[in-house]
């Protein structure tokens, strides 16, 4: 028979902690997707998307490489860019450095898309998080997400 290791159950206050670290996250996440669809018909996941392609060189990222990027799987991001493509926010073509891949371009319509999302996003972050947490909290909460993030992935994006 397998040996179980036991398991480090949670303090009090971790499972304070970390209920308010679920709260927080769902309902600051709910209400950023929220203003985002009613001002631009566009989702948290599709503004990420977009987000990632205005920073790329040539504003175009492999599918593959975007997938891992966002942390979608690839038939969700072949979904989500599909959406995208059929709203002239992006196209699809051959990747410039091999022509057997498959890249997601931003077009220019997008980048207008992105731009005008891009001030209700900010606001948002700042009204929701940004304006009731001092600027330990914030340094602390960046530290700790960063320290979840290289742990978990590995490396640092």
């Amino acid at each position: 028979m397998e040996e179980v290791a036991e398991t480090a159950w949670l303090s009090a206050d971790q499972q304070r902690v970390w209920r308010s670290f679920l709260g927080g996250t769902t309902v600051l996440m709910e209400r950023l997707d929220r203003d985002l669809r009613a001002a631009h018909g566009l989702s948290m996941p599709e503004y990420e998307i977009l987000v990632r392609l205005s920073e790329a060189p040539g504003r175009a990222i492999r599918m593959a490489e975007l997938a891992t990027a966002v942390s979608h799987s690839r038939s969700r991001i072949t979904h989500t860019i599909a959406r995208l493509e059929r709203e002239g926010i992006v196209v699809r073509g051959q990747c410039v450095e091999d022509g057997r891949g498959v890249s997601a371009v931003l077009t220019d319509h997008g980048t207008q898309v992105l731009e005008a999302a891009a001030h209700t996003h900010v606001q948002g972050v700042n009204d929701y998080l940004i304006e009731i947490a001092d600027d330990h909290d914030l340094a602390a909460m960046g530290r700790v997400m960063q320290a979840v993030v290289d742990h978990l992935h590995g490396h640092t994006f």
